[in-house]
């Protein structure tokens, strides 16, 4: 029954055979992370245990949907159908509706996505009278949702002097009461945003020992992937589930801990030996993905993090080539550097597009590269963009599913009782939503009896409300009578969604239509995928679809167009994590930029930063190259910019300098030299204002460090370098641009410099 533990190599095996008791799997960037978890659960299944006692923890849809397949291939898809196996929030949400009366929820609640609540803040802060520039929709909800991801409610806010006093000081002292009145509104619509999914559960779990009980008995074995991205609420989760048995494992990489700003806690992984003193730990070390170079120089910048639990990548791969530094001027030349690799290195080996990847730290600095890669006719996407399911189209037509599915949801009914347009002015609806909030009603209920309530509109306005109310609840009504796609379908047409959108003519209308047909689509292969769980109905009906639709993350809303994959791919480092690619660019990699400006007050933030490097690097499979520029504008100010500590932090043995073509700077760029461009350029900043005495006063202290030959170092020397300070030169080795100084600095102790790139000055 085991056979398939002979694909595994020996600490794989090691860690899917030991299936009980507390196991921490250590993953390195490329070892087998998916395939050890895949077969540890088949490792079970194949023992004897129920699917249905198994709960796995993954961080995205798409990810569970790959394991559950997997594990289908080895064990048998009956056993894996089974598996309570999905996103935190998926899983959560599931036993949730379950258990909703406890908390006084419908087991049909709405589930918010990013955008419905902030929709729903900016209408508090409107109604509330307050700046909506202090009270920026998206800053609050991030406020809130780490409070919610801390396990602190709205009253526990309210009460903190600490998180007053930071609000007071940072002059937007109405948070409280706008997190306050934001949950009294998602309780009034029956709705949880994603950051309740979980701390709701934590209540649940909290408050209702029977429940926790229940559940503690049922999950006799827990998995949870990407351990190292859990934050506070999660990790709670999970503790009290597995406190019974401990029978959990946990699998990850404290080097790819890169989400703190989402409320991730690199800790949860670091004290997993505390939380369980029996554990066993497994390391798993041999990289699969990437070539010996690319490995041992990530292996060396990764070592100056502190905050780690030490581990030796390697691999078997051929060694392939150093990872190339390539200076640009300006990040409009490091665009061109850029795309004229790609398109040498596609000719050269008659590559595919898809091959490519250019990575960066900021969407902002996609700009300059786009420009390179539309000179040179080169295609490209730019991951992350606008989802399917974010369309205003798309989101149009889930509204009114939301709201036949749940009547109370407030901000599907503010979205589509105008829409397609039926006489239903702004007016009319704030006149609505002021008589809901006094009476404590949900905008439905009013609607539907608008005399008896006293609402202060027009006969031909309270007509127009009964009847969209009537239309609504006919939908409700006929929604278990048919499949999702059957009622998506009369839901469309009788809305009056189809004629809007085929009457505009336009390019966009025949796009936005394009979108609704393929919403259909989606209905339509939902309503006819065989039942993913074991004994569910057979009608895939319209409540289980936005179940599914609600819970999709950005990684799982990705459209990909067949006609349209053969592009090269722009991302940032964050979207890049769990994907790789034959040939990587990583640009902009300076001083402020990356690591970040904002990371460099503390060593915990400076190493996340260090972290997202050590990401960006293990992507590359066969060959990686990283630019930095120069000079770049940065919130509209010329900068002048050095290389990156990371950059320095490269072992210089794997590592080489990429120069320029001869005359490259010479070539026409947008129609006029290089050259030219830059003298345009000052000319402007003269006019302008901009202070060139610094510039200059800049480019002069830069000018006293330059790159020096072996020939002119001898052990003994005293050098200065920009950032490390004062040192001694111990040691010269190599020849030409392999040449290597090893250089013992006052502050910074010993650190052996590639001398084609270090800049030094010598000073006797």
């Amino acid at each position: 029954m085991t056979d398939f533990l002979k694909d595994l190599n020996e600490p794989q095996r090691m860690a899917v055979e030991n299936s009980n008791g507390p196991v921490m799997v250590i993953a390195g960037a490329g070892s087998g992370k998916t395939r050890v978890l895949t077969y540890r659960i088949a490792y079970l299944l194949s023992k004897g245990i129920d699917p249905f006692n198994i709960l796995s923890l993954t961080f995205t849809n798409k990810a569970a949907r790959e394991m559950k397949e997997r594990i289908a291939l080895l064990v048998g898809a009956s056993k894996a159908k089974s598996l309570w196996m999905g996103t935190f929030h998926s899983i959560f949400a599931k036993i949730l509706r379950i258990e909703s009366e406890k908390l006084g929820f419908p087991s049909n609640f709405t589930i918010y996505d990013t955008e419905d609540s902030k929709r729903l803040l900016r209408n508090i802060v409107k109604e509330q009278q307050l700046d909506n520039k202090v009270y920026n929709a998206g800053y609050v909800l991030n406020r809130i949702s780490n409070a919610k991801n801390n396990l602190i409610s709205a009253m526990d806010y309210n009460e903190d002097a600490e998180i007053q006093t930071y609000d007071i000081q940072n002059r937007k002292p109405k948070i409280g009461l706008i997190y306050s009145l934001y949950q009294q509104r998602l309780r009034k619509a029956a709705a949880m945003d994603f950051d309740d999914l979980l701390f709701n559960t934590n209540i649940l779990l909290r408050d209702f020992p029977e429940v926790l009980y229940k559940y503690q008995m049922k999950f006799n074995y827990i998995l949870v992937d990407e351990y190292q991205d859990t934050n506070f609420s999660q990790y709670l989760i999970v503790k009290k589930l597995a406190a019974n048995n401990e029978n959990i494992c946990v699998v990850g990489d404290d080097a790819q801990s890169i989400y703190a700003f989402r409320g991730a806690n690199i800790q949860n992984i670091l004290n997993f030996k505390k939380d369980y003193p029996d554990n066993k730990v497994f390391k798993l070390e041999q990289n699969y993905r990437s070539t010996q170079n690319i490995v041992n120089a990530a292996n060396s910048v990764i070592a100056y993090n502190k905050d780690q639990i030490r581990k030796v990548v390697w691999t078997d791969n051929d060694t392939g080539e150093k990872i190339r530094i390539m200076k640009a001027a300006s990040e409009s030349e490091e665009g061109v550097l850029v795309s004229n690799q790609i398109f040498e290195i596609k000719m050269n080996k008659q590559l595919a597009n898809s091959n490519f990847a250019i990575l960066y730290r900021t969407n902002a600095q996609s700009r300059a590269l786009e420009e390179a890669l539309r000179k040179m006719n080169i295609p490209y996407r730019i991951y992350g963009g606008t989802s399917f399911y974010q369309r205003k189209e798309i989101k149009d037509l889930l509204a009114y599913f939301r709201l036949v599915i749940n009547p109370n949801d407030e901000d599907a009914f503010l979205r589509i009782v105008n829409f397609p347009a039926r006489g239903i002015g702004k007016t009319s609806i704030e006149k609505l939503v002021v008589k809901a909030n006094d009476e404590q009603q949900s905008l439905m209920h009013i609607a539907a009896d608008p005399d008896n309530f006293n609402l202060p509109v027009n006969s031909g306005v309270k007509n127009k409300l009964q009847e969209f109310v009537t239309m609504i609840k006919s939908f409700s009504a006929l929604m278990k009578q048919y499949n999702a796609f059957e009622m998506g379908k009369k839901i469309a047409s009788a809305a009056g969604i189809f004629k809007h959108y085929h009457q505009d003519e336009s390019p966009e209308g025949m796009n936005r239509k394009e979108n609704i047909e393929e919403l259909l689509n989606a209905l339509k292969d939902f309503s006819e995928m065989p039942s993913d769980v074991e004994g569910e109905e057979e009608i895939k009906t319209l409540d289980v679809f936005m179940q599914d639709i609600a819970l999709m993350t950005d990684a799982d809303t990705e459209k990909e167009d067949p006609s349209d994959t053969d592009k090269v791919t722009l991302m940032t480092i964050h979207a890049a994590k769990g994907l790789e690619f034959p040939y990587i660019f990583l640009a902009g990699v300076e001083e402020n930029l990356f690591p970040s400006q904002l990371s460099l007050n503390s060593r915990a933030e400076l190493e996340e930063e260090r972290r997202l490097f050590y990401v960006a690097v293990t992507r590359a499979m066969k060959q990686l190259t990283i630019s930095y520029a120069e000079t770049r504008f940065r919130f509209g100010q010329f900068t002048i910019c050095e290389p990156s500590r990371f950059i320095d932090e490269l072992n210089p043995e794997y590592v080489i300098n990429y120069a320029a073509p001869p005359g490259f700077r010479k070539q026409s760029w947008m129609g006029e030299s290089f050259s030219e461009s830059r003298k345009k350029f000052s000319e402007k900043e003269n006019k302008t204002g901009v202070n060139q005495s610094s510039v200059s006063e800049q480019k002069e202290n830069d000018s006293l460090f330059q790159s020096i030959s072996a020939d002119e170092l001898k052990p003994g020397l005293n050098v200065q370098h920009q950032r490390f300070g004062m040192g001694k030169v111990e040691a010269i080795e190599g020849q030409g641009e392999n040449a290597k100084a090893t250089v013992v600095f006052n502050n910074f102790g010993k650190k052996q410099l590639l001398l084609k790139f270090a800049k030094l000055k010598i000073l006797n």
